[in-house]
């Protein structure tokens, strides 16, 4: 018989627990916060549309960069003090966002925090692993990723309340207490842990594929605004990222170690449901970053409101992942992905039909139906992912995994903003061609005031953004049907051993 806990240390264990959970949701949910707020945040930092993207994928980026070093830093240096400073650093960004007074000034202070996330997230599912019984591990592990989504999906309906109701700087006040709370109970609770012997890290490796993703994403979120290749910003980005890529390619295939195992890319089944992954990344993201503003903007909705809106698709994504926990792991997890996927395709369909006149059922039905697909793709991907794949590279496989997505989400992101603001001055060109004075409704259009001539731009503005948006949901899911047709080489997964 096993001693008994003592109650003093059942009491640490909860406490962190509950610190673990809430720092997990907390990192997650101040990806998708600005989202409903963007209206008031960009008429106080004098915000261009075009840059309103940098606000999600700065935060994304950073975390993408500094997310494998994770491990290392933990072994290095104690997983406490790694933690403690990263909630330190986060509360940091927190204040920085608050008295940002520029755009710039606030992406930066965004890398700040999304520096701090990206080891905030796995640090705490590694504390949950810590103090919890192995027993509970699988309910764990669940537990975790739903708090990761529902801070995704609830982050624009809370973003709204708050902006509308307290100012949009309330937004990051809210997260001060909560880090504060958290920092509190690692510095009673949690005792240091850290290996006798430090594993060596591929910082080569890690520092050739930050390069090329930095360069890419700077690219993509700045070509837009420097008029691509015409500035020598653009050119050395480009370079960057070129270099970036190759030389990390190089390093993968001919170096013997390094922080990406060349056994991952031997596995179908894992290759095939990462590339699936980034794909879903593309789409989970960049719908949140289209909706709100076109709900808040094109629309005319409230800010809270529209983030209202956003609450049937994050429900339908939990409950979907949910459910598929209880699936027996005997079951073929093929057909899952493939009906996950063909129930996004379908949402992003049903969005094509989005108008100036629709009310909110379309949006929230739509967003249900996704929702619901990318709910049932995610645990079936990951199963998929690692049912073939050896336990010894599981660790790896993990943070790859997961990197996908996030770098899928940070591209996805960046594309849909560049062809929004293309497609829109295409758009209103092909409109406002056909207003000219032989046409029956503008006989006197030669006499109308610059007022007039003022609203009439802006209500074909107005059309012309609405159909540059749909054209964007096309986009989403165009990449989905693209990569549909993985499903088809994935592997069936080995029965059960007994």
């Amino acid at each position: 018989m096993s001693a008994a806990r003592p109650e003093g240390a059942a009491g640490g264990h909860r406490a962190l627990t509950v610190a673990a959970l809430l720092a997990t949701y907390m990192q997650a949910v101040n990806i998708s916060l600005p989202n409903a707020a963007l209206p008031y945040m960009q008429g106080s930092l004098s915000m261009a549309d075009d840059e309103v993207g940098c606000i999600f994928s700065s935060y994304i980026a950073a975390g993408v960069a500094v997310l494998p070093m994770t491990p290392w830093l933990a072994q290095r240096f104690g997983r406490k003090a790694v933690y403690q400073v990263s909630l330190a650093v986060f509360a940091l960004g927190l204040v920085l966002d608050v008295r940002a007074t520029t755009s710039i000034e606030f992406v930066l202070a965004r890398i700040v925090q999304g520096l701090a996330g990206g080891t905030i997230a796995p640090l705490s599912l590694a504390i949950l692993l810590d103090v919890l019984p192995p027993v509970r591990h699988p309910r764990v592990n669940l537990t975790w990723t739903v708090l990761l989504l529902l801070g995704i999906c609830t982050g624009p309906a809370i973003g709204g309340w708050l902006s509308e109701y307290y100012g949009w700087p309330s937004i990051f006040h809210v997260s001060l207490p909560v880090t504060a709370f958290v920092l509190l109970v690692v510095a009673l609770s949690l005792p240091e842990k850290r290996p006798a012997q430090t594993l060596p890290f591929d910082f080569f490796g890690l520092g050739t594929a930050s390069l090329g993703i930095t360069g890419l994403q700077m690219l993509l979120d700045r070509g837009e605004r420097l008029e691509w290749f015409a500035s020598p910003e653009i050119w050395a980005e480009a370079l960057a990222a070129a270099l970036g890529f190759y030389f990390f390619a190089v390093h993968v295939l001919t170096a013997e170690t390094h922080f990406v195992d060349k056994a991952l890319l031997r596995d179908r089944n894992f290759v095939l449901s990462t590339i699936m992954y980034f794909a879903l990344g593309f789409v989970l993201l960049p719908t949140l970053a289209l909706t709100s503003p076109m709900l808040e903007e094109l629309l005319r909705y409230p800010v809270d409101t529209a983030g209202y809106m956003t609450i049937p698709r994050g429900i339908a994504l939990v409950g979907a992942l949910v459910l598929m926990s209880f699936l027996p792991a005997r079951l073929d997890n093929r057909p899952f992905v493939a009906g996950g996927t063909a129930l996004v395709v379908y949402a992003n369909w049903r969005m094509l039909g989005y108008s100036p006149t629709m009310d909110w059922w379309p949006v929230a039905a739509a967003g249900l139906v996704q929702g619901a697909g990318l709910g049932i793709m995610m645990p079936a991907l990951a199963r998929t992912a690692f049912v073939t794949l050896h336990p010894r590279f599981r660790p790896e496989g993990v943070a790859v995994f997961n990197l996908a997505r996030l770098y899928g989400s940070t591209i996805g992101i960046a594309v849909v903003q560049i062809f929004f603001y293309d497609n829109t001055q295409a758009v209103h060109l092909a409109l406002a061609r056909h207003l000219t004075p032989h046409r029956a409704g503008l006989q006197g259009a030669a006499s109308l005031s610059k007022q007039a001539l003022a609203g009439l731009n802006e209500l074909v503005t107005g059309q012309a953004a609405v159909i540059a948006v749909i054209d964007q949901f096309k986009i989403l899911m165009i990449v989905m049907l693209v990569a549909s047709p993985l499903v088809l080489f994935l592997r069936r997964q080995p029965p059960p051993t007994r």
